[in-house]
């Protein structure tokens, strides 16, 4: 079973600090947060125990008292230790949620910590491995994008997320099927071998032979063309006449075509897999915030909003918690890489979304050979 999303083991931590990592950009469902202060303001003493405090808090849910940090090994007295602690405590980077608590970091504090502190770990080989099996899935783009969100969501045990452009379908053939009551099924099939199914209405009067004709007509039209270069084909024959169909055979063309030019402009696909972790790492106190979250994910169209903010440049874009307006009610990060298709051009984005207590440093080179990964794919 891989770690919760919120567990930070010391093992994963490597030597070289995380880098191509930026902070969200501006948009509509960012927030302006007031920065952080540097790290280079802090002392040596403050660092060092700022991060001690991150690591465990991020490694066991808990606050990290005095008491602990002095038995970790520090060469001062618990005096001192709070002493610092009530310092990056009035810098905002902690808090402590009850007054005999121990300290926890803000969501400043993440920033920091995230920013300037982090070390990555990359994925192992298995890790790796997995990632790029589901990505050879055949059939559909789409269901080799679903399983490779599967993949990364299982290995980071939080919620998988992967937003692309809806892909121009290359048309293999189209055929239609009575239903009923004034009814028929369109049935497309792609050259990958995808079907896709629309109910349109019938014109009046319209006799089986039309739906056949119809049929027949589309497909040797339309074969070998996009949906969009097959409707300007379409378009034009039956403009200029040299469309041989009865009135009841065009009119269904028409609509057929109508009905596909308008699923088509749907835009993004967003695909997300693992809602379910969310629950498996929450306990009890927790699980309000994460239903609040699974909620949020419903929500679709804001959630390709958010992860289209990622999309400008190359680096890996981290939303902790209040960060980012949509989640911030259900205490939230957001980790998001856009990838890029083989003309160089930003195809989509691939993401997780968890507790901001999760291991950033092992999560975030993950989300990056994911990335990569469905780069090759959609090249």
């Amino acid at each position: 079973m891989p770690a919760p999303c919120g567990a930070v083991n010391a093992r994963l931590r490597a030597t070289m600090p995380m880098r191509g990592v930026e902070r969200a950009a501006a948009s509509p469902y960012i927030r302006v947060m007031a920065a952080t202060p540097p790290i280079a303001e802090l002392t040596d003493r403050a660092r060092d125990i700022f991060r001690r405090v991150v690591d465990g808090y991020l490694e066991h849910g808990v606050p990290v008292g005095s008491k602990t940090l002095a038995q970790a090994g520090l060469n001062l007295s618990p005096a001192s230790i709070r002493n610092v602690l009530a310092q990056l405590e009035s810098l905002g980077l902690l808090a402590a949620p009850h007054t005999s608590a121990g300290r926890m970091p803000t969501e400043a504090g993440l920033r920091l910590f995230v920013d300037g502190m982090m070390q990555a770990h990359e994925p192992s080989a298995d890790e790796r491995a997995q990632i790029e099996a589901r990505a050879g899935t055949h059939g559909p783009v789409e269901e080799a994008l679903a399983a490779t969100t599967a993949a990364l969501s299982g290995l980071s045990a939080c919620a998988g997320l992967v937003m692309v452009p809806k892909r121009e379908t290359v048309l293999r053939s189209i055929g239609f099927m009575p239903l009923g009551q004034g009814q028929a099924l369109a049935v497309l099939v792609a050259e990958d071998g995808a079907v896709e199914n629309r109910v349109v209405a019938l014109p009046m009067g319209v006799a089986p032979g039309a739906l056949v004709e119809a049929g027949n007509y589309l497909t040797a039209t339309m074969g070998g063309l996009t949906l969009g270069e097959a409707r300007a084909r379409v378009e034009r024959e039956l403009a200029a006449g040299r469309g041989a169909l009865d009135a009841a055979a065009r009119a269904l063309v028409e609509r057929g075509l109508a009905v596909w030019s308008e699923d088509g402009a749907r835009r993004p696909v967003l695909i997300v897999r693992g809602q379910g972790r969310l629950l498996d790492d929450a306990d009890a106190a927790d699980l309000e915030r994460v239903r609040g979250l699974l909620d949020d994910l419903e929500g679709k169209q804001e959630v390709a909003a958010l992860l289209d903010s990622a999309r400008a440049g190359d680096a890996t874009r981290i939303f902790i918690g209040a960060e980012n307006k949509l989640f911030a009610l259900s205490g939230s990060s957001v980790i998001a890489k856009p990838f890029r298709g083989q003309d160089g051009r930003v195809v989509g984005v691939v993401g997780v979304i968890g507790p901001t207590r999760l291991n950033y440093a092992r999560v975030v080179p993950m989300v990056d050979f994911t990335a990569a990964t469905l780069a090759r794919l959609m090249g």
